[in-house]
């Protein structure tokens, strides 16, 4: 089979395990069928803005042109850094769009892979924002009523969680055991009074399994830029990244707005 188009980040569904779709153009392609069959990626080396649609030469924060990067409101601050949010005060690159994305109940929790990670969601991204950072499990520590209070109990955490992924440590599985409950309780008390009022009651856990022939041992991060044809046996996918038998890996996200042709 042929498909053709503009990638974007793959479309995730929470199952045993998770189910991952890639959809370059209008084509959606189940990639948990293709484990362990061989997927070729062309790059034709043209690059569509995933704002604005335009062709640009760079892609800048992972889609943009430099013109929706410094405009566009998926592109803003407080994307990377919640704290920064202005929303609140009305004050957004477009207030509709931050009343949609902002100002609205936002997660702070501890997500296990490598390390226990610190980080913030948007409520209607669990578990989808645990499956792409390469997760093993995740809890929920607070719930706040929009991005910027969000930030503000991740930038405290971050004093003693890291809010990092070692994405290499992610890909070989290399993971740490943690129990979550009792790491969720060490959170909460390290909270100001001002921020414990946000923490969020139970414990539930998020556990995910990714669908992974064989993890690899040595790990080589490639680009279609650098590799602009990739042909090899697809192993594992995790995160965003599609795992191939010869030890290489594709960060899907990374190459949002790249056109290619992918043979399946």
């Amino acid at each position: 089979m042929l498909y053709e188009g503009n990638l974007l980040k793959m479309r995730t569904e929470q199952a045993n395990p998770v189910k991952y779709y890639l959809h370059p153009g209008d084509a959606g392609i189940c990639m948990n069928d293709l484990l362990g069959k061989t997927v070729k990626i062309e790059y034709s080396g043209q690059i569509n803005c995933i704002s604005c649609g335009k062709q640009t030469k760079t892609s800048f924060g992972q889609g943009f042109c430099y013109n929706c990067l410094q405009t566009a409101p998926e592109a803003s601050e407080s994307v990377m850094r919640p704290e920064l949010s202005k929303s609140h005060f009305g004050i957004a690159r477009d207030i509709e769009w931050a009343e949609q994305h902002d100002l609205i109940e936002h997660f702070v929790y501890l997500a296990a892979s490598s390390d226990l990670k610190v980080g913030v969601t948007r409520h209607h991204q669990v578990p989808t924002r645990w499956i792409d950072q390469g997760a093993s499990s995740a809890v929920i520590i607070a719930r706040t009523p929009n991005r910027h209070i969000a930030g503000i109990i991740e930038v405290w955490l971050k004093q003693y969680f890291t809010d990092k992924t070692n994405w290499r440590e992610m890909l070989r599985n290399n993971l740490t055991s943690f129990n979550l409950p009792e790491e969720k309780e060490k959170a909460i008390g390290l909270l100001t009074p001002e921020l414990k009022k946000y923490a969020e009651p139970g414990n539930e856990i998020t556990t995910i399994d990714y669908p992974v022939l064989e993890y690899p041992n040595k790990i080589s991060s490639i680009s279609l830029d650098n590799v602009p044809v990739l042909e090899e046996v697809l192993t594992g996918i995790k995160g965003q990244y599609l795992l191939f038998g010869n030890g290489t890996v594709l960060n899907i996200r990374k190459h949002n707005g790249y056109f290619v042709k992918i043979r399946t």
